[in-house]
C-alpha cells in the first residue's frame, strides 16, 4: 500500500452476535489483499465491511443476485475491475450464521474463515472473480498467498 494515501475502512456491526475483535482481522486482510494482488492506491480510499446476519444476507442476495438463500459474503464493488483503486471502493457483507456453520463444517477456526471471506471479498472488490476455470484459479491462487502471510491454512486444499 502507498504510504502516501489511506484507506479507511468502516466495519459496520448491523448483527451485534458477531464475536469481538473482528476488525483488527477484517484491517489485516484487506491490508494484505491489498499488498499481495499488486494492487496501488491511485487516492484516499474507503471500504465498508458489513457484518449481518443470515436473513439480511438472503435479501441482498436476492435484491442483487436473484439468489433465494443467504450466503457468506457479498462484494458489492464501485470501481471499475482492475481500474483505479481510489474513492468509495465498494462494501462487503458478512453473515454470521452462515460463516459460524462453515467454519465448524469445515473444521477450521472461526477466525480462519473469516478472514479468508474478507480477502475473497475484498479481491471481488478489486475485479477478480471465479466464474470461469481459469479465473477460479488465479483467485484461489492469489488468495491462498495472501492467507499464508496471514498465517490461515490453504483454505482450497483437500
Amino acid at each position: 500500500m502507498s504510504a502516501e494515501f489511506p484507506l479507511d475502512i468502516d466495519i459496520i456491526r448491523n448483527d451485534e452476535a458477531w464475536p469481538e475483535g473482528l476488525e483488527t482481522l477484517a484491517e489485516r486482510a484487506v491490508m494484505q489483499a491489498l499488498e499481495q494482488s499488486g494492487a496501488k492506491l491511485a487516492g484516499p480510499a474507503e471500504l465498508s465491511i458489513v457484518l449481518t446476519d443470515d436473513a439480511e444476507q438472503h435479501e441482498l442476495n436476492r435484491e442483487w443476485r436473484g439468489k433465494d438463500s443467504s450466503t457468506n459474503v457479498l462484494s458489492f464493488p464501485q470501481i471499475e475491475p482492475f481500474g483505479r483503486v481510489e474513492g468509495l471502493l465498494g462494501d462487503i457483507t458478512l453473515a454470521r450464521e452462515t460463516v459460524a456453520r462453515e467454519a465448524e463444517e469445515l473444521g477450521k477456526p472461526f477466525d480462519h474463515h473469516f478472514t479468508h471471506l474478507v480477502v475473497h471479498g475484498f479481491l471481488h472488490i478489486l475485479g477478480y472473480d471465479h466464474i470461469d476455470e481459469t479465473e477460479a484459479l488465479q483467485m484461489e491462487g492469489l488468495e491462498t498467498q495472501i492467507l499464508a502471510r496471514l498465517g490461515v491454512e490453504d483454505p482450497y486444499a483437500e
